[in-house]
């Protein structure tokens, strides 16, 4: 571990933390609620985070024989990468419960260091992922790196700001119910209060298209997703 690791301070919700601490606890989360995580998904938001991924493949169009790598996708999609090994557990069990014994390559690896080749995936996507990175810069650049010339980048994420005359509701209900819920069904107030803070430190969507594109993708445009609730950012490696 660098000086610079142990030095540097970095978001984690709400407070912050050494660089190097920020991966590890993020998988303690995501370790902690894997067995409940999607049903959270679906309790929060009345189902409709279905809904806001069913777009994004809708964007995406995915075609026969192209290769898509599914970063921070614990619970299931072509080839997943996760840093939570609790969470590709999950993912690798509901896919047998559902029949599918082959066609999925489940990987354990942070989205700042992917163990793929250089240029060799048609497809990246990351939902609801790109927020728990310790450097967003660097998983971006990692992006870039994966993607063929001419492969697509696609990112579903809650943003920090919605529809004004919704924004004391949304915030009433996440600061105050979702923790609640959290404790009540996973057992872990903590990670959802996490969750949380995590989205107002999250960069806006016009931010968050100025970094992709300095990451060296083109073609950066987002969605608003459920009055801004969520957004989907495309980009191109060409």
């Amino acid at each position: 571990m660098s000086e610079h690791e142990t030095s540097r301070q970095v978001d984690f919700g709400s407070r912050r933390v050494p660089e190097a601490e920020k991966a590890p606890l993020i998988r303690a989360i995501f370790d902690s609620v894997a067995s409940r995580y999607d049903l959270m998904n679906d309790l929060m938001s009345g189902g409709i985070h279905r809904l806001w991924k069913a777009q994004m493949v809708a964007w995406l169009k995915p075609q026969p024989g192209q290769v898509l790598l599914d970063v921070a996708g614990g619970t299931g999609n072509i080839v997943v990468c996760d840093a939570s090994e609790r969470m590709l557990e999950v993912g690798r069990a509901r896919a047998l419960d559902q029949g599918i014994l082959g066609g999925i390559e489940w990987v354990c690896a942070d989205a700042e260091r992917l163990p793929v080749a250089d240029r060799s995936v048609d497809l990246y996507t990351i939902a609801f992922g790109l927020r728990n990175v310790t450097r967003i810069d660097s998983a971006l650049a990692e992006a870039r790196r994966a993607l063929k010339p001419g492969g697509r980048f696609l990112c579903l994420e809650f943003t920090p700001e919605i529809t004004p005359l919704l924004q004391p509701l949304y915030d009433l209900y996440s600061f105050n119910l979702v923790p609640l819920l959290g404790r009540v069904v996973t057992g872990d107030r903590q990670a959802y209060a996490y969750l949380v803070e995590s989205i107002r430190r999250f960069p806006r969507q016009g931010e968050l298209c100025e970094m992709i594109a300095r990451a060296g993708l083109d073609q950066v445009r987002f969605r608003n997703l459920t009055g801004g609730v969520a957004a989907l950012h495309s980009a191109w490696r060409l």
